[in-house]
């Protein structure tokens, strides 16, 4: 579409707007999925209350995401993103603000519920859904753009919590991170989107819907279940990995400081495959990319695996995870338009990213069932199966329904 615009200046445009969407990103997240971890030590003294009971605020948050991430998927279809990435940071503010002075498992819950529903708005799915449907091609560079710095939203939380935590308590500091998302993620998101839709606005123009009826025809193709089953176990894996990850590693011989160290190189790793990604640019396909991705995964278990033989191979394992892991947010919805097209797009990506929500919110209580049945060992196979099904589901994908 022309708005008369100089096309070096729409470039400029569109990519400050990408990165005030990747700052958003980086801080919504901070605040609604690691504020909690970080702060867990200093919730349990502020409340009193169990890791079980504590944990299950998230959980709920997770389920709710996944029932609201289709709802989601269409509102973006219908030309509603932007107004999704503006609400939605403010709906986990007060989400967030509501933790800050539950009294009871009750206003703990109900609050998770409302942050499970504002990030059903406000996180990936949503923003790259806005992205697909705003910039059509070059959404893929954009996306990889956004994870490249959202991917240091861990290492804001988990400093920023510690130091927050120690000055006004667990529940105090909820209150600080949601003032961080009201104001540092609203006045951006709010700019990003304003600049994205310009063009429209100059042209007295906007797209139209896409026509009704693309996510039953999605439905009905084996292309969008193998997607969502093969990112749906890639999720399960990585949070089973991720969330037992000290016992596992010092259950392989590593002692407190080397697995700590060695956990600590799981974000940098999933920045570096993010960049290798962007750097690569056209010169690796989608399909490839997947594949790379998943396989990562698969060695890297069967580097945590073995690292009994040699304590070397927790890096490797760190490394590897985290690049495969770190791809597969990207590789996703650019993988979801080039086999099932762009039409109807937020709804279909909503679709998918339910089976990876539900395996993201199972992991916890799944990795502990195995661990204590199965040992840590069984829990790596168990983990590392997990990734080699999916790598079979991709390769399939690959096979006989094609990807660029």
């Amino acid at each position: 579409m022309n708005d008369g615009a100089d096309p070096a200046e729409r470039l400029v445009g569109d990519r400050l707007a990408v990165w005030l969407l990747a700052l958003g990103q980086t801080l919504v997240y901070a605040g609604t999925l690691y504020a909690f971890p970080a702060l867990l030590p200093d919730l349990e003294a502020a409340t009193g209350w169990s890791k079980a009971m504590l944990s299950a605020g998230p959980t709920v948050g997770f389920l709710v995401m996944a029932v609201l991430s289709p709802l989601s998927g269409r509102l973006v279809d219908r030309g509603l993103g932007g107004e999704l990435l503006v609400a939605g940071p403010v709906a986990a503010a007060a989400g967030l603000a509501a933790l800050s002075v539950a009294q009871g498992p009750a206003v703990w819950i109900a609050a998770w519920a409302v942050i499970g529903a504002a990030q059903a708005a406000s996180l990936y799915e949503t923003c790259f859904s806005f992205l697909t449907r705003r910039l059509g091609a070059g959404a893929r560079g954009a996306i990889t753009h956004v994870t490249l710095v959202a991917g240091f939203a861990g290492t804001v939380a988990f400093p920023l919590g510690r130091v927050l935590g120690a000055a006004f308590g667990g529940q105090g500091a909820m209150a600080v991170f949601a003032g961080i998302v009201l104001v540092g993620v609203v006045p951006v998101n709010l700019l990003a989107v304003a600049r994205l839709r310009r063009r429209e606005r100059a042209a007295q123009a906007t797209r139209p819907p896409d026509p009704p009826g693309a996510l039953r025809a999605a439905l009905r193709r084996p292309a969008f279940w193998l997607i969502a089953a093969g990112f749906g176990l890639a999720y399960l894996n990585h949070g089973i990995l991720i969330t037992f990850i000290l016992p596992l590693m010092q259950d392989r011989g590593a002692g407190t400081v080397l697995a700590a160290t060695a956990a600590a190189c799981i974000g940098p790793a999933q920045v570096a495959g993010r960049l290798a990604l962007l750097l690569a640019g056209a010169r690796i396909s989608t399909g490839a990319a997947v594949i790379a991705s998943f396989a990562a995964m698969v060695i890297a278990a069967a580097c945590l695996w073995a690292a009994g033989l040699s304590l070397t191979l927790i890096f490797a394992f760190a490394l590897l995870q985290g690049a495969g892991a770190g791809l597969t947010s990207i590789l996703r919805p650019v993988l979801i338009v080039e086999v099932l097209g762009r039409t109807g797009f937020g709804a279909i990506s909503g679709a998918v990213s339910v089976a990876p929500i539900l395996g993201s919110a199972a992991a916890p209580a799944a990795g502990a069932l195995l661990l204590a049945g199965a040992g840590a060992g069984g829990l790596v196979l168990t983990a590392g199966a997990m990734a080699l099904a999916g790598l079979a589901a991709m390769a399939w994908l690959m096979r006989n329904h094609g990807a660029g």
